[in-house]
C-alpha cells in the first residue's frame, strides 16, 4: 500500500460512510493502523472499479436517496 493511498484514507475519516467503515473495523477488532489500511484498499479498489467503468464516484448515502 502507498504512502499516499493511506494518507488518502486518513483525510477521508471525514466522510460519514468511510468513518462507519473504519468504525466497523475497529469494532472488529482491527488497531487504528490495520483499520486505515482496510479503508485504503476499499478506496483503491472504488478507484479501480470506477476506471474500468467509466463512471464517476456516488456515495451510498446519495444513491439511497
Amino acid at each position: 500500500m502507498t504512502p499516499e493511498a493511506t494518507l488518502s484514507a486518513f483525510a477521508a475519516l471525514a466522510d460519514p460512510d468511510s468513518r462507519t467503515y473504519n468504525d466497523k473495523k475497529i469494532t472488529q477488532g482491527k488497531h487504528h493502523a490495520q483499520a486505515l489500511l482496510c479503508l485504503a484498499r476499499r478506496r483503491t479498489d472504488i478507484l479501480f472499479a470506477m476506471l474500468r467503468d467509466e463512471t464517476f464516484y456516488e456515495s451510498r448515502s446519495v444513491a439511497a436517496a
